[in-house]
C-alpha cells in the first residue's frame, strides 16, 4: 500500500514527452520571455550564467537566441555546447529547467527571421549588423514545476489550506523530453 506522501507526488506528478513536452516549452518560454542561459565553460570575465531572451520556440521544441560573436557566452559555447535553460513565468508557477546542446551560426535568413527592431540596442548596425550569430538550442531533457488549475485556483487554495491547517496542494511537476 503507497503511504499518503507517495499517492500525493502520483497526482501531482506527470512526465511530458513528445507534442505534449513542446507545448509545455512553448507555453513556458511565451510567458517567461526569458531565461537565464548558462553554460558550462565560463570564460575569464563571466561566470557562465546570463539572462537571455528567447526569440523563438519551434514545433520541434528548438529555443532560438540572438548573440553577438564577441559575447562570452559565443566564447563558452566554443568550448562545451552543453546548457542549462532556467525559465520563471510568473511568481508562483511555471518554472522550466532545459538541458540540451547549443550550436552557434550566421544563417542570415534566420537571423532575419528572428530580427526585432529594438535588438539594434545591441546590435548598432541593425539586422545586418556582422556580429550577430544564432544560437540554436536543442532540448534533449528537462524538469517542470507549475499548478494544475491555474494561479488564481492555486491561490484560494493556499488561503483556505492556511485558514483550515491542511494541505491543499494544486502543484504538478515532471519531466520533459521533446
Amino acid at each position: 500500500m503507497n503511504s499518503i506522501n507517495e499517492q500525493q507526488r502520483e497526482r501531482n506528478h506527470e512526465d511530458l514527452t513528445g507534442r505534449k513536452a513542446v507545448e509545455r516549452i512553448k507555453a513556458t518560454v511565451d510567458k517567461a520571455q526569458t531565461c537565464f542561459f548558462c553554460t558550462g565553460g565560463a570564460v575569464v570575465g563571466a561566470d557562465g550564467i546570463r539572462p537571455m531572451n528567447v526569440r523563438k520556440v519551434d514545433d520541434e521544441g528548438v529555443l532560438w537566441f540572438l548573440s553577438a560573436d564577441d559575447s562570452h557566452k559565443n566564447q563558452e559555447l566554443e568550448r562545451t555546447s552543453e546548457v542549462v535553460l532556467l525559465f520563471q513565468g510568473t511568481p508562483h508557477s511555471d518554472f522550466l529547467q532545459l538541458s540540451g546542446t547549443a550550436s552557434v551560426s550566421r544563417d542570415r535568413a534566420k537571423i532575419q527571421e528572428l530580427w526585432d527592431p529594438v535588438l539594434k540596442t545591441w546590435f548598432t548596425e541593425g539586422v545586418d549588423d556582422p556580429r550577430i550569430t544564432v544560437i540554436r538550442v536543442v532540448p534533449e531533457q528537462g524538469y517542470y514545476w507549475d499548478n494544475k488549475h491555474g494561479n488564481m485556483v492555486a491561490g484560494i487554495k493556499m488561503i483556505i489550506g492556511a485558514m483550515s491547517g491542511k494541505t491543499l496542494d494544486d502543484s504538478i511537476e515532471g519531466e520533459v523530453v521533446p
